[in-house]
């Protein structure tokens, strides 16, 4: 079974850079930008979105069998459950699942079938994300 990706496969950055003041700030946050702790910041500085997990999430079960559980949790040393299937989902339907304060982009992934398959991903990148297809 694996995760299988919607995201387009090229997606041009889109600049929002429209004034001077603007360009100005850019310059000035470079030094900020170029820290891995404040990324993020420097991403939108360059006049990117920065990317996050969604707010929701939609679930396709692809394959032959039910998924039975489905949870996804933050990464880290305390990990905390951010979404979780609530009743199982039969092959071929969909289910849209809200997450509870997504943050950052890496997530621990648990899916569970029927069949007594399961499939953990421990660094899923859900940062753009809107659907999740389960696959055989």
């Amino acid at each position: 079974m694996r995760l299988v990706s919607t995201k387009p496969v090229s997606q041009k950055p889109v600049c929002f850079m429209r004034s001077r003041r603007v360009a100005a700030g850019l310059a000035a946050s470079l030094a900020i930008a170029a820290s891995p702790l404040f990324g993020a910041a420097g991403a939108q500085a360059q006049g990117r979105p920065a990317a996050r997990a969604p707010a929701e999430l939609t679930i396709v079960n692809a394959r032959t069998a039910t998924l039975t559980a489905f949870e996804i949790a933050t990464t880290g040393d305390q990990p905390r459950l951010v979404g979780k299937l609530t009743k199982p989902l039969a092959p071929g339907k969909s289910v849209k699942l809200k997450l509870n304060r997504p943050t950052g982009c890496s997530f621990f992934v648990l899916a569970r079938f029927d069949d007594e398959t399961d499939n953990d991903s421990e660094s899923a990148n859900l940062c753009g994300e809107k659907q999740i297809r389960l696959t055989d």
